[in-house]
């Protein structure tokens, strides 16, 4: 009988057999033939045992209408209401009335496998005449409404099986609905599929829905590739729904501490990028956020700014993230965080004098209340900076103002800086007194940011240990150093090797070693040059010039792998620097160790594995005029010297050797050489090769006093004692 006739033979009795067959399904009757056009698929041939009568008192009447009215559409459709239909209308019902668990009962008694099967068939075909545009081949076995609603029936099993916390089931049964859409439909979902709205509204709730499901249940790599999948295959999503499963997503890579794999994408272009890692994977899906928001797709989300921030500073791409920041229009982000980040991003790729312009910018309008970051900021900038000493404590005395005993912790910083501060313009100032007042009140704002630091910041008490010890109190410097060993659990390059200069300053050169080398059992390859570089020192100072070689050329091999590595990946350029640095000057120590050994053709073969690193630098001329002066070659010796002067006027082993050639040529009046030596100690006042010399100046020059002869040698002697193989800064 065809459907048609069917329905009108029914007539206006059809709600009235409906609601029949819906108290049925609840009561547990079995509906009788006769009520029912003949179906092998039809409810008269179940038996329905679970009884629901319970429940069913107080059905509201507008839901139950909706499921009546859904009913009749199938109907309409096929000519009858099959079993798995009515499961799902019934499901749906007791679901909105908020039976979770009768309703699950229900859904249980969906076949899935065999529903998704005809799901399939039916989508398939369907697109399949669309394409040919022909209706001759045969009709797909289920109706849209019907494809319709049995998914729904199935992401209700789904959220039914959440609301229980069974959240592995529900995420194996949500899987099923994307399964089965991407098998029927391959290349995407056609139009005339996603033309059905509450079946769009039902993949778009089941794709966002996934990841969720498996990071409740604890896998977070299914979680990984749910939202792969749901960005990769075309579910046909509106942009909003997109944008947000790529915010998910990013966050997730980001914070998860899950590694996820690189994605396989089945078609790619030759050379396009495909992230390596989480960083870049979320890195790629924020920019795409923020490009999206350029051409207006989306509206503003400052959080994608601050997860972009995030991903870029972790990943050492502090100038893209700048690039991002000046790129946003005028108005999306406040002139001051504006200004605050994009200082930070310079002041990470070291261009320090570009922050400082910018927070200058900043902090030139007092009308900028509360910008103690900014300021605290600022004067760390000019503490490495001698030309903006002066700005910098200005900045520190600031925030301090600003502060006001409001963050300790914060407070304690400033106190730190102003200390870091005030020891770097004591080393510029002219008068002796000066210099120890600025030295003795830098040394008492460390003390007194370690007094009212809350939490124990290692970079203070590294800074309290450096000043001691600058100040050769050796006895504190080493205190402080162990202290600060022990906060940081082993975990800095920088703990070992101040400890080990502070124990060489006071002449324990044994133990200074054996710190370095509890360091390199603490330190991976890459990190070891530095430590490498103090122990060769060490074993110097002691003699074992063979077994400083050795080191020597250890380091060496680390920097030339390290060298290759690097270049063979992207960017990380400060870290080549400081490689390429390291190198250089490892260089000139192997060929000054040659020199003393007076093996004159490894030395320059050394200086001139240097030159090719650079030509110019005044350290390797130094090292060359060293090894002319050890030839005899004293002339050769001198242009060296001052070669390396040209280089860089303020190198004080290239003055204090200008000065001891000139004395022993003769060719040069007094106090010429002796401007050379007070030049040397100005730039380094713990320098005991200048003080001994000028005290040998003194003592050769009939016009002055041996008074002033005596205090050089006293000096000298007391700095040589309390000298560290290498400079403590």
């Amino acid at each position: 009988m065809r459907p048609k006739n069917w329905i009108k033979r029914w007539g206006l009795g059809i709600r009235g057999k409906l609601w029949k067959m819906m108290k049925c399904i609840r009561s547990g009757e079995q509906l009788r033939l006769d009520d029912m056009a003949s179906s092998s698929e039809s409810l008269a041939t179940r038996d329905y045992s679970v009884s629901y009568s319970s429940q069913a008192a107080g059905v509201d009447t507008k839901v139950e209408n909706s499921n009546i009215e859904e009913a009749e559409s199938s109907l309409r459709e096929s000519g009858y209401l099959n079993y798995e239909e009515a499961r799902a209308l019934l499901g749906r019902l007791e679901y909105q009335k908020g039976n979770i668990e009768a309703a699950l009962h229900v859904f249980e008694g969906i076949d899935i496998a065999s529903v998704s099967s005809k799901i399939k068939l039916s989508l398939s075909r369907r697109c399949e005449q669309n394409r040919r545009r022909s209706q001759s081949d045969a009709a797909p076995p289920m109706s849209m409404h019907a494809i319709s609603l049995l998914l729904e029936a199935i992401f209700l099993k789904v959220k039914s099986l959440q609301g229980l916390g069974q959240f592995e089931e529900a995420a194996q049964s949500c899987k099923v609905i994307l399964d089965t859409i991407e098998t029927a439909l391959p290349e995407g979902i056609p139009e005339s599929v996603s033309a059905d709205c509450k079946l769009q509204d039902i993949l778009n709730k089941a794709v966002e829905l996934l990841p969720e499901l498996w990071k409740l249940a604890g896998s977070p790599q299914e979680a990984i590739l749910s939202y792969r999948r749901a960005l990769l295959y075309y579910w046909n999503l509106d942009t909003e729904t997109t944008s947000k499963i790529e915010k998910e997503f990013a966050v997730f890579l980001l914070y998860s501490g899950s590694d996820a794999s690189p994605p396989n994408l089945r078609s790619q272009v030759d050379g396009s990028f495909v992230p390596r890692n989480n960083i870049e994977e979320a890195i790629l899906l924020l920019l795409i956020l923020l490009r999206k928001f350029a051409v207006k797709k989306i509206e503003w989300d400052p959080t994608i700014m601050y997860h972009l921030s995030f991903a870029l500073s972790v990943s050492g791409e502090q100038r893209a993230l700048a690039h991002q920041v000046e790129e946003l229009l005028p108005g999306i982000m406040e002139r001051r965080e504006r200004y605050s980040i994009l200082a930070l991003c310079y002041h990470g790729e070291g261009e320090e004098m570009i922050a400082l312009n910018l927070l200058r910018n900043l902090l030139f309008n007092r009308g900028n209340p509360d910008c103690v970051l900014e300021l605290l900021l600022a004067s760390n900038i000019c503490a490495k900076n001698t030309v903006c000493v002066e700005e910098g404590i200005g900045y520190a005395s600031r925030a301090l103002s600003e502060l006001c005993g409001r963050c300790n912790q914060m407070e304690s910083v400033a106190n730190c800086l102003q200390g870091i501060l005030l020891s770097t313009q004591s080393r510029s100032v002219a008068s002796d007194s000066e210099r120890i007042s600025k030295q003795s009140e830098a040394l008492e704002m460390l003390e007194s940011a370690e007094k009212t630091m809350t939490e124990r910041d290692p970079s203070i008490i590294f800074h309290l240990s450096l000043e001691n010890a600058e100040q050769r109190k050796l006895d504190a410097a080493l205190y402080h150093a162990k202290q600060l060993l022990k906060l940081e659990a082993g975990s800095s390059v920088r703990s070992y090797i101040l400890l080990a200069r502070i124990l060489s300053g006071q002449k324990r050169f044994v133990d200074a070693e054996n710190v370095i080398n509890a360091g390199l059992d603490q330190t991976g390859k890459w990190d070891q040059g530095e430590l490498l570089r103090t122990k060769a020192k060490l074993q110097i100072a002691q003699g074992q010039l063979k077994n400083a070689i050795e080191t020597y050329t250890r380091l060496l091999a680390i920097i030339q792998v390290q060298t290759k590595s690097l270049g063979a990946g992207k960017k990380l350029a400060k870290n080549q620097r400081n490689s390429w640095s390291l190198e250089m000057e490892t260089w000139h120590d192997l060929a000054n160790v040659y020199t003393s050994l007076s093996q004159w053709r490894d030395a320059e073969v050394c200086l001139s594995k240097s030159k090719t690193l650079s030509p110019y630098s005044a350290s390797r001329w130094h090292s060359t005029g060293l090894l002319y002066e050890a030839k005899g070659l004293h002339q050769e010796a001198l242009k060296a010297f001052k070669a390396a002067l040209d280089a860089e006027p303020n190198h004080v082993p290239s003055l204090v050797s200008t000065a001891c050639v000139l004395r022993r040529l003769g060719s040069q009046s007094i106090p010429i050489i002796r401007s050379f030596l007070t030049d040397a100690i100005r730039l380094d006042k713990t320098n005991h090769s200048a003080w001994y010399s000028l005290g040998l100046l003194y003592k050769a020059d009939p016009s002055a006093s041996a008074l002033e002869a005596a205090e050089c040698f006293e000096a000298a002697a007391f700095l040589e004692d309390s000298a560290p193989v290498e400079s403590f800064r």
